[in-house]
């Protein structure tokens, strides 16, 4: 008796009341219109009990489950409650997990790895590692994939599991903290029956131990529907029916559209509230000429049918039961769900997954390092070639600035092609981070780790073979000044193509930004034309001090040319020493230090990792706070119009005689 009492303490229920959420969007005349995206919803969700969200396309599914998990978009307004537990609903809650329509795997990782990185970076500290592979295990047998754990998601060089697969793997990565309450977008979109039918009964078995599941699916099919409990059937907006799935079917017979014997449920609910099959039925009994059953369609229209729906769940006894529930609800004694979140991971060991994690995906996508590595390699090679054994001549002195900006501007170049496997794995990690997996810092300082040793082996190379080849001023202390410089370069490019990523919204925009990232960059570097000859405004003050390449360009002419003797342009004139050179061909002062020019680029480096956390920490804090104040400013516009009060539905022709869908299998039916 102490066990039940106990279990029905640590239990969940949620609760919506009055939820109506609203937009503002601009109609065909420029003027703004106010779109309800969800009327007056009310419902409730319990534990061991799955529950499916319905609606044709635009009905508001997601906007409904985005609203019960709080995470609406910032352009809209919701009024009405949302209620865990008594309390308002919190996205920061462990309690509480969302799966998107989208998956957020990488694509080099096996199932059984993504389940595990994931469970070493959420799960207590408390647990040790074989605790963890135990939970990861169980879990891969939940969701039916350990036959699978082996095999690799799969990304653009190798194929990988099924999209079934990766569909119940993403449940599985939020299924290992063990969630009261889970939010699913689309579970089944883009599966076959059977892939779908798999899904949904894992998802099945997720509730029956005590979850509440809630998932908006489109058009499930008889199989897929019969596993759910419950049923929230939407239609833009509005709620025609709420309760069990199973009592759906006669709610629908009492108002007069029985489902036919040999249609699914599903799809007849579907199709007696989409007002699309309207257009379509009217064209088709247009192109036959037919104004008798065009008659008989137009009052059997989904609209008129909606209405009918709609007016008769809200003087219906399931209507009043929902109400009389959620008042039950909360009178139920049950834990506050605010103290769910306290027992997170430790940040060191946060750290130690996430870099080994980054590293293993580094390691084996080709796209992110070894591509790259080999055209710089190549780009050394074909630049060794070139100015092999330049020597000390006069000619050389061009000839040395002429390397430089070969070298600078394609490897900047070349930092940019891992644009592509940077926002393929942002996505993964954008996703981490707004459920609150960890912490922007975490993530800035392991992957600058993890990348680290694929920098210097591109460092080290590319400077081994080119001081051997072009044979530069020689010396350790030089060779590892040019090498830190050239390491600097690459990391700090790295970082500002990650912000550039982070910035704009696919990869052609980012190559383009990029683009002119580097452009800017090289120019103000002194490579094309020397520092003292810059316009003065913007290039040469502040563009040479932001700019890195100005100090690792400037760092690596000391390096080079100080205390070198080069050959007179003009036989028989003094040789010229590297200092004269440095600051009269390149206005370069050659008494500033090397190493402060370094210890300069070092800096920036940091800067560029400050802006990348703070980019990532308040960016989208910023755009929230700046989409809820037009968002505001426009409503407030809009509340004195008459647009924005919610208008009762009244159907066209509602008294008219009912019919028996079974008994209108012909073209006339507007439900065939």
């Amino acid at each position: 008796m102490e066990e039940m009492k106990k279990k029905q303490e640590e239990q969940m229920f949620l609760v919506w009341e009055d939820l109506t959420i609203t937009c503002n969007n601009n109609n065909e005349n420029g003027e703004n219109k106010t779109r309800f995206l969800v009327k007056g919803a009310t419902g409730f969700a319990l534990p061991d009990r799955i529950m499916a969200i319905m609606g044709p396309s635009g009905s508001g599914k997601s906007t409904f489950l985005d609203a019960l998990s709080g995470r609406l978009s910032p352009n809209v307004i919701m009024s009405g409650n949302v209620m865990l537990n008594g309390k308002k609903i919190s996205t920061a809650c462990r309690s509480i997990s969302y799966v998107t329509q989208e998956e957020h795997l990488l694509g080099t990782l096996t199932a059984r790895e993504t389940l595990t990185y994931s469970a070493r970076l959420r799960l207590p500290r408390t647990m040790t590692n074989t605790e963890i592979d135990q939970v990861v295990e169980e879990t891969m047998i939940t969701i039916g994939l350990e036959e699978s754990g082996e095999n690799r998601v799969g990304n653009w060089h190798s194929r990988g599991i099924s999209g079934g697969e990766k569909r119940r793997l993403s449940i599985g990565l939020e299924m290992l903290t063990e969630p009261h309450l889970m939010f699913l977008d689309e579970p089944t979109s883009g599966l076959d029956s059977a892939s779908a039918f798999f899904v949904i009964q894992a998802l099945r078995n997720v509730a029956l131990d005590g979850k509440i599941v809630i998932c908006s699916i489109h058009q499930p099919s008889s199989f897929v529907f019969d596993l759910f409990d419950d049923l929230c059937l939407l239609s833009s907006g509005d709620t025609i029916y709420f309760g069990e799935a199973k009592a759906a079917i006669q709610f629908f017979a009492d108002a007069g559209f029985p489902c036919p014997t040999r249609r699914s449920p599903s799809d007849h609910y579907l199709r007696c509230i989409n007002s699309d099959f309207d257009k379509i039925l009217a064209i088709r009994l247009k192109s036959q000429h037919e104004s008798s059953e065009t008659e008989l369609a137009i009052s059997f229209s989904a609209e008129n049918i909606k209405g009918k729906l709609l007016e008769k769940y809200k003087n219906s006894a399931y209507s009043i039961i929902t109400r009389k529930k959620i008042r039950e609800i909360k009178l139920v004694n049950v834990k506050s769900t605010s103290d769910t979140n306290n027992n997170e991971n430790s940040w060191w060991k946060q750290l130690s997954t996430l870099t080994n994690r980054s590293f293993t995906n580094m390691m084996r996508d080709l796209g992110y390092y070894w591509i790259r590595i080999v055209f710089c390699i190549l780009v050394t090679i074909a630049a060794g070639i070139m100015y092999f054994d330049i020597g000390l001549s006069g000619i050389s002195i061009l000839s040395r600035a002429k390397l430089y900006t070969y070298f600078f501007a394609f490897f900047l170049c070349l930092c940019v092609g891992s644009l592509p496997s940077i926002i393929e794995e942002w996505k993964v990690l954008y996703h981490e981070r707004f459920n609150g997996h960890y912490g922007e810092g975490v993530f800035v300082l392991a992957n600058f780790l993890s990348s680290l040793p694929f920098v210097a082996v591109t460092a080290i190379s590319s400077v081994t073979i080119l001081y051997s080849m072009v044979k530069f001023h020689m010396g350790i202390s030089i060779f590892a000044h040019f090498l830190i410089s050239l390491l600097c370069c690459i990391s700090t490019m790295e970082c500002v193509t990650m912000i550039i990523a982070l910035l704009v919204p696919n990869f052609l925009m980012g190559i383009g930004v990029s683009a002119a990232a580097v452009m800017l960059l090289t120019i103000a570097s002194g490579l094309y034309r020397p520092l003292p000859y810059l316009p003065k405004i913007f290039w040469r003050y502040p563009m040479t001090y932001i700019s890195f390449t100005s100090w690792a360009v400037q760092g690596q002419y000391k390096n080079d040319m100080l205390g070198l003797e080069f050959e007179p342009l003009t036989p028989g004139e003094p040789k010229m020493k590297g200092e004269q050179v440095l600051k009269t061909y390149f206005g370069v002062d050659p008494n500033q230090s090397k190493w402060g020019d370094l210890a300069a680029l070092v800096l920036l480096l940091l800067f560029h990792k400050l802006v990348f956390f703070m980019m990532l920490r308040y960016k989208e804090r910023v755009l929230f706070i700046f989409r809820r104040c037009l968002a505001k400013r426009s409503f407030r516009k809009l509340a004195v119009k008459s647009s924005f009060r919610t208008a009762r539905v009244i159907p066209s022709k509602r008294h008219q005689p009912l019919h028996s869908l079974s008994s209108q299998e012909g073209l006339a039916s507007p439900l065939n």
